[in-house]
Order: C-alpha cells, then sequence, then structure tokens
C-alpha cells in the first residue's frame, strides 16, 4: 500500500448517513486536535497497544530521515487509553490528509471513561504500509526520534507532548515512557 492513504479513506462508507461519528484519537490527537469537534471524552480500545513503529515522512520526518510515530497493533488482553472526539463526517476531509502517510479508517468499539460504548473509527497504519517502519529496541526508536524533523516540528516534541497528555490523564504507557527515558539520557549524553 503506498504512504498516501487519502482515497482509500474517502471510499469507507460504514458511517454514511450518519450526523455524527465517534472517532478515538491515541497518538497526537489526543493533544492535537486541529479540527472543531462536538464532544471530547477520555476512552479507551481493547486489543490494541501503542507502538512508534510508523514512519513519518510528512510530518514529523522527511523521505530521507523518517521520524517515528505512534500506531496500533493488536495485543490480547490490552487497553489503548486515548480521547474519542464525536465530530461531524465533514471533519474527515482534514483527517484523511492528516493521517493520509500510511493511516486506514477502521471501525472500533470505544469505550468512555466513567461507562459506555460507542463504535467509531480509529486511524491505524497497518505493517502493510510504505510507511511502516516496525518494531525496533526502544533505544533504538529513540535515537530515531532525537535526529529527526519534519514540517510539523522535531520528532521528540511529538514524544514529550505524547507522555504528558497520557500522564495528566492518568494512565500509564510503558512503551512510550522508556522511550522518553531514553530520550532523556541521550540528551544528558549530548551535554557532557
Amino acid at each position: 500500500m503506498s504512504h498516501n492513504t487519502i482515497e482509500i479513506n474517502r471510499a469507507m462508507d460504514r458511517f454514511d448517513g450518519h450526523h455524527s461519528v465517534w472517532l478515538f484519537g491515541y497518538g497526537s490527537l489526543i493533544w492535537k486536535a486541529d479540527f472543531p469537534y462536538l464532544e471530547r471524552r477520555p476512552a479507551c480500545i481493547a486489543g490494541w497497544v501503542r507502538r512508534f513503529w510508523q514512519g513519518s515522512h510528512d510530518h514529523r520526518g522527511t523521505l530521507e530521515a523518517p521520524g517515528r510515530v505512534v500506531t496500533l497493533v493488536p495485543q490480547e488482553g490490552a487497553l489503548c487509553y486515548g480521547m474519542a472526539y464525536l465530530v461531524t463526517p465533514e471533519e474527515f476531509t482534514h483527517l484523511d490528509h492528516r493521517e493520509k502517510n500510511g493511516y486506514l479508517r477502521l471501525p472500533i468499539d470505544i469505550r468512555f471513561d466513567g461507562g459506555g460504548s460507542e463504535e467509531g473509527l480509529v486511524y491505524i497504519a497497518r505493517h502493510d504500509n510504505a510507511a511502516y517502519l516496525g518494531e525496533a529496541p526502544e533505544l533504538v526508536i529513540a535515537r530515531q526520534i532525537a535526529g529527526a524533523r519534519g514540517p510539523s516540528g522535531p520528532n521528540v516534541e511529538y514524544l514529550v507532548h505524547l507522555a504528558h497528555a497520557l500522564r495528566e490523564m492518568g494512565h500509564e504507557d510503558e512503551h512510550v515512557f522508556a522511550i522518553e527515558r531514553h530520550l532523556a539520557g541521550l540528551a544528558k549524553q549530548q551535554t557532557k
């Protein structure tokens, strides 16, 4: 599958005719909602974990030096915490462009903090997209993030904002926090 998934996502018709749709955000969508929404609620999805395994050629890196951003990978029994947004279908033009670098819209059951659930959408970059970088040791991921920069800014900024947002929500993510610790160690080494 190519880097650009806009047309594939536009063909998704599962929620045609709906006046609003819940969208689950687990990466930058937690802390950077650059679109209008009707409601915003902390939520989680079951059976998935957040991983820095997707390359970013268009936001947090370049084609020559891709950054790393999160995607979801299946893991039985896991819960991935994030933020759910109730949006109108018109917002998907913007969101499809924002998530065009390998992410596909998929239906998902979203569980809200405090109870209740709704079927909604999530953008996931699967392993078969051209920008997928895959699994790597967290120190290796930290080194790549430390050196990457793209049109949306330094890759480190993405990780720091995500870790901060998760802490503010009161949720642990060992993968994210381990990379954050490695980045802090790399920064200390550079100042010596």
